[in-house]
């Protein structure tokens, strides 16, 4: 009986390490490791596992509020960008305390991958006041004035520093999505993540960058089914553009 290759062995505890790097990771960016409990009135009174992993409350001190699935779902998808060599970076737009945009970072470290930048697009002062009169999919939206959305540039640079993760590889982009996005110095990306709640925010975020998006990459929208504002800039864009590639489900709220 022959032995396994030393090189083989290597490269096979390479891998392990790695997942488990990754998977600790997704249980401490989303804190199912110390279940802190949502912020009021944004969830149960008490942490629930269950609430956690679709992402449907508000944590008090987790570096996301996505939830595990969808965690699971960004982690999916980089690493089969990485595999299919999708050319372009990774973006999110709409990033909170940072958590899903400190993962992609993690990934791409993780497999050594040192040509692409991963990029923190939002205004770090929260959502902006709709404006029913341009965007009336956004009337009776009041997103603008939950202070708990509103997580500075400095907060964000800390908590990627908090894992070891801030370095030339991270890029911020502070502004609205109209002012940010359109002349961003991106050139191409892999994968976009939206995330910003108003039919207004999704619309900017989807004409500002969907034709940087590579052939074979990806496009995430956050709140697909939960906010139907997003639903709705979603459907319009793609209508408008004649998009016809399958929109896949993530776990009830989110979909790419």
């Amino acid at each position: 009986m022959g032995c396994l290759n030393p090189f083989a062995r290597k490269d096979r505890e390479a891998q392990r390490l790695r997942a488990q790097y990754l998977s600790l990771l997704q249980e401490v960016l989303t804190n199912r490791i110390y279940e802190d409990p949502p912020q009021q009135p944004f969830g149960p009174h008490n942490y629930d596992p269950t609430v956690r992993e679709s992402g449907l409350d508000w944590p008090s001190t987790a570096h996301t509020m996505i939830g595990v699935k969808r965690l699971a779902n960004l982690r999916e998808l980089v690493e089969r960008v990485l595999l299919e060599k999708v050319p372009g970076d990774l973006l999110e737009a709409g990033v909170w305390r940072g958590g899903a945009c400190i993962f992609m970072r993690a990934i791409l470290k993780a497999y050594g991958e040192t040509g692409r930048h991963v990029w923190a697009a939002d205004s770090f002062q929260g959502l902006p006041e709709p404006d029913p009169a341009k965007y009336p999919a956004d009337a009776g939206q009041v997103f603008h004035r939950y202070k708990e959305l509103a997580v500075s540039l400095e907060q964000v640079r800390d908590n990627f520093a908090k894992y070891g993760l801030l370095d030339d590889q991270v890029g911020f982009l502070r502004g609205w999505f109209k002012d940010t996005l359109p002349n961003a110095p991106i050139e191409r990306l892999a994968l976009l993540r939206i995330d910003g709640d108003l039919y207004e925010s999704i619309s900017d975020a989807l004409r500002g960058l969907y034709d940087r998006v590579s052939q074979g990459g990806f496009v995430v929208i956050d709140d697909y089914h939960a906010v139907e504002p997003c639903r709705k800039a979603t459907d319009e864009f793609r209508a408008e553009r004649g998009i016809t590639d399958a929109i896949e489900e993530i776990d009830g709220v989110g979909v790419f």
